[in-house]
């Protein structure tokens, strides 16, 4: 196979879209993979099935999820583009390799230069609680921010969007539920090549941060009282609450695997690992990962209910009325989505995959 020189096309009617190749060697903006040549070792290109995207915009890239998205980006080459607040720059992972915007989402000229020139974003923001008075809300941050960004990068000429949402997503529901459901809507209407996911509870090495499995030791394993066993009503059996935990690594490949698979677009995929797991599993499976034993009482969440409606608008009480609703529907995942994605087994949620819960 003769090789052509860099900058010529290989195939003659090759879309025009920005494409990137491994070493970051243009070719005419073509998306084309490099295989070498049988003599002198040079390099060739071939057209890819798949488009190839290069600057990613990234909103919600410093926390748990965010940090491991940024990871995954740069493996595959792509080029983060991340809105930070400012103070917050010390959160960025490879923070040499990434580009930062100073700024939030409530100022749009951060959020227009975040856009500007990328090939896709990332929507990830999302909050377990609100602080109304730090402006922190769900309407806010998961609904009008999703719609501020979205419509940024239309006026930008972004067409590819990838929207972190949740399992169990509704209206109505509650308002974490709703205002992420509003999200999907707007950008399943907004006009731009969409696909969701709605993954169940993400666990994975913190770094730093905070996720399901260090709280479950920190609140349910740690303390030396027995666990708390959430169910619904009295019965053990008919009473249980079930998820299914998806590790956080599958979670970000699968964004990234997904990013440039046309065959995804306008899609809802659901994020779940490779078993369901009742509440009182998971609390034993975190105490085994830590060398530990726990005696677990059930508790009706209606009762926890009762307590959540007097105190839970203090900030140091430990679940809301909203967080119980959601605990007692649980989080379960029955789909081969993670694997169809990323090609992989979904990891387990176990001993081995826990044990950073020992750090």
């Amino acid at each position: 196979m003769d090789c052509p020189a860099k900058g010529q096309d290989f195939q003659a009617g090759c879309q025009r879209k920005r494409g990137i190749l491994p070493r970051r060697t243009f070719v005419n903006n073509c998306n084309f993979a490099t295989v070498r040549c049988r003599s002198g070792g040079l390099v060739c290109y071939r057209l890819l099935l798949q488009e190839i995207f290069v600057k990613i915009a990234i909103f919600g890239g410093t926390g748990f999820v965010g940090g491991y998205l940024v990871d995954a980006l740069l493996s595959a080459g792509h080029e983060p583009v991340l809105l930070v607040r400012a103070g917050s720059e010390h959160k960025v992972r490879q923070s040499q390799l990434v580009k930062i915007v100073s700024g939030d989402l409530a100022n749009l000229r951060a959020v227009e230069a975040a856009v500007d020139g990328v090939d896709a974003v990332i929507y990830n923001i999302g909050i377990l609680r609100e602080q109304p008075r730090k402006g922190i809300t769900f309407e806010r941050l998961q609904y009008r921010g999703a719609v501020r960004v979205i419509e940024a990068a239309r006026r930008a000429g972004v067409s590819r969007l990838l929207l972190m949402s949740a399992n169990g997503v509704r209206v109505p529901g509650t308002p974490y539920q709703e205002t992420k459901y509003r999200a999907e809507e707007f950008a399943r209407h907004s006009g731009m090549d969409v696909t969701i996911f709605r993954p169940s509870v993400i666990f994975g090495d913190p770094r730093g941060t905070y996720e399901f499995a260090s709280q479950l030791h920190q609140e349910m394993v740690s303390p030396p009282l027995p666990g708390v066993g959430f169910q619904n009503g009295w019965s053990n059996e008919s009473g249980e609450i079930r998820m299914s935990p998806v590790h956080v690594e599958d979670v970000a490949k699968a964004f990234v695997d997904a990013l440039g698979n046309s065959e995804t677009i306008g899609k809802t995929y659901l994020l779940g690992g490779p078993e369901s797991l009742s509440w009182n599993d998971m609390i034993r499976r975190v105490a085994a990962a830590t060398g530990r034993r726990k005696t677990i009482v059930p508790m009706p969440i209606g009762v926890m209910r009762i307590g959540a409606t007097m105190l839970d608008w203090l900030p140091f009480f430990p679940v809301t009325r909203d967080q119980l609703t959601m605990l007692s529907e649980g989080n379960e995942v029955e789909t081969d989505d993670v694997r169809n994605l990323t090609g992989r087994e979904p990891t387990p949620f176990a001993a081995d995959t826990l044990d950073y819960l020992n750090g």
